[in-house]
């Protein structure tokens, strides 16, 4: 298994965590905490495949994205008091996870010849797609639109993903530079509190 499979795996886990987490602080049963954990999980990556024509899509292929998301929901009800106060691990992780999406989707929509400004938004929509469903349905106003520079990071590093495949740089330094790079960017904007400008109203 390759540090890509393997940290795509880790993101997984992490917006599983995540929209389990986020249903939890709405007091969601059950059911509809596993629901959101789900599609937090798999939304990205699923609205990515059908715009591709790519199906089944991903996650329904094999059983194994079923069984992490379905322990990675159990484990977080389980010791919910604990990862509850592991929040900079699961930032870690969840940046991680939108560095390691953002390169699928891009090399997946490359594959299917796709031009690269559009792969690059096919890479976007399986990095932030799966958090903008979660917070729809837990009716918050999604992350990416009022708050963090999110997508943002993702685009940059989407662009440089590009232009070091454009000069056949190798893949595995490609990866590691492109995922440090969302890293840096998401750091540097939580610890600055960096955003993109607002748009406000001539009252204001």
């Amino acid at each position: 298994m390759d540090f890509l499979s393997i940290a795509d795996y880790a993101g997984t886990c992490a917006f599983a965590i995540s929209g389990t987490l986020s249903a939890s602080e709405k007091k969601l049963d059950l059911f509809g905490a596993t629901f959101i954990g789900f599609v937090t999980a798999i939304g990205g990556g699923t609205i990515r495949d059908l715009l591709l024509g790519n199906t089944p899509v991903t996650w329904v292929v094999g059983i194994d994205y079923f069984i992490l998301i379905l322990s990675s929901i159990v484990f977080t009800f389980i010791f919910y008091k604990y990862i509850i106060k592991l929040k900079h691990t699961l930032f870690l992780f969840d940046t991680i996870g939108i560095g390691v999406f953002t390169i699928i989707g891009i090399e997946k929509a490359l594959l299917f010849g796709i031009n690269p400004p559009l792969a690059m938004v096919m890479g976007l929509s399986s990095a932030v797609v799966g958090g903008v469903i979660r917070d729809t349905l837990c009716n918050d106003v999604p992350l990416i639109f009022h708050k963090e520079i999110y997508a943002t990071a993702c685009i940059v590093g989407g662009v440089i993903y590009l232009l070091l495949s454009h000069f056949n740089i190798n893949i595995y330094f490609s990866q590691t530079i492109t995922i440090l790079s969302i890293i840096i960017i998401r750091l540097l904007a939580i610890n600055y509190n960096l955003s993109l400008p607002k748009i406000t109203s001539a009252q204001e």
